[in-house]
């Protein structure tokens, strides 16, 4: 779990470490890295901007890409444990017809586990052995010394902004230019019972303006309903109705994700935004950009959180070999590696978006005529490519350090 410690506690701590690390964020990406430190001996400091942990409540599809992160944490049983595996693939036409159903476990069972877990699990998951972290606290200037909203300052030999799509942190780095791309939809997130017959079955409808998704999680399903902002301010109740209208044959169990919907007082709602920093890395000043920081992603191929665990697994990896002479080398190096991966990914992702969120009747007709002859292999072939060629980042830095 998340243990609340004082900052300076924390920086105490790592007085004797080989490497003082700073971590600013404590999400998926900060978590995997700050418990992979550990495991090597080190303490890194872990700070979050929120007074406590408040996580929004929405589902992760975790590929295989996690696997090597929560095998070397020693929690990927725990992990199969507070998940359900994602087995098949169903899509709806825009009246709500199923046109195909493909099976997503033979397609990737040979490399791994494809699961989905809500995101406070997965936490829990990533803290199981303990993660000190302090609450309230952000960085208000990064030059030698670290400056904190608490007026302490302290010296790190790395500074890691995993503070998410929206970085504070980001803003304080040399990264170049952030590039945003917006959707102009967002989507509301909640959570049904209603699993029906098939239980690790994932569907998803795309509508002629909106989307409904239903993924399996841990004995219920998280719940998605989309669409152009400009008309979501009806509220979700009148939107759900308004997608019963115009899907009427959608079935039992994804009536049930409207009347989910309808029912939540306070559905999350998620702009559909992604980013993207044109650098990582600045290896002269020793700052990171990682996770949704350095490549927020949007949902549409559930690959974002599994490829913020991959890099944060593959910066921890390299770090093993660190030390304050040989840092910035390994911190390029890793950037060189892993950055073209995670935008290959976010390139998938942005092409469903446009394939997803256009509008018109007719558009929704040639869409479905596509989808009948298209499968799921195909349109997350690149990813596949990425899950089966994923580096060793022992080797990487092992090249890097003999000048190979």
């Amino acid at each position: 779990m998340l243990i609340a410690t004082p900052l300076q506690d924390q920086l105490d701590a790592q007085l004797e470490n080989r490497l003082r690390v700073l971590i600013a964020g404590a999400g998926v990406a900060g978590i995997t890295l700050a418990a992979l430190l550990r495991k090597q001996g080190l303490h890194p400091v872990l700070i979050e901007r929120m007074p406590r942990m408040e996580h929004p409540g929405y589902m992760l599809a975790l590929m295989p890409t996690v696997d090597p992160a929560l095998n070397d944490l020693g929690v990927h049983d725990e992990y199969l444990a507070r998940s359900a595996p994602l087995a098949r693939y169903s899509f709806r036409s825009h009246r709500g017809r199923t046109l195909r159903t493909d099976d997503l476990g033979a397609m990737l069972q040979i490399h791994g586990d494809y699961q989905g877990i809500d995101r406070g699990a997965l936490i829990e998951v990533l803290t199981s052995g303990g993660c000190p972290v302090s609450f309230d606290t952000t960085l208000t200037a990064i030059d030698h010394e670290v400056w904190f909203n608490s007026g302490e300052r302290a010296t790190f030999d790395l500074v890691v902004a995993a503070d998410g799509i929206h970085s504070r942190t980001r803003d304080l780095l040399d990264v170049g230019e952030v590039a945003t791309l917006d959707t102009g939809w967002a989507g509301w997130v909640t959570w049904s019972d209603a699993l029906g017959d098939d239980p690790a079955l994932g569907e998803e409808l795309w509508g002629d303006g909106f989307f409904l998704g239903a993924y399996p999680v841990k004995d219920r399903l998280d719940i998605f309903l989309g669409g152009p902002v400009d008309e979501l301010g009806i509220g979700p109740a009148a939107f759900a109705a308004r997608v019963r209208d115009a899907a009427p044959e959608i079935g039992a169990r994804l009536r049930s994700a409207l009347d989910a919907v309808t029912a939540d007082p306070e559905p999350y709602l998620w702009p559909l935004t992604d980013v993207r920093a044109e650098r990582w890395v600045d290896a002269d000043r020793h700052t990171v950009l990682l996770g949704d920081a350095a490549s927020g992603f949007l949902p549409t191929a559930g690959i974002g959180a599994g490829m913020a665990m991959e890099s944060a697994w593959m910066l921890g990896r390299m770090l093993a070999h660190a030390d304050r002479t040989n840092l910035a080398a390994l911190l390029t190096e890793w950037e060189r590696v892993q950055k073209p991966r995670v935008e290959s990914a976010q390139s998938n992702s942005r092409m469903l978006a446009k394939l997803m969120f256009r509008r018109g009747r007719v558009i929704a007709w040639l869409r479905e005529a596509a989808m009948r002859l298209m499968t799921v292999r195909s349109v997350l072939g690149p990813i596949i490519r990425l899950v089966a060629d994923q580096p060793d980042p022992d080797e990487v830095a092992k090249r890097v350090l003999s000048g190979r």
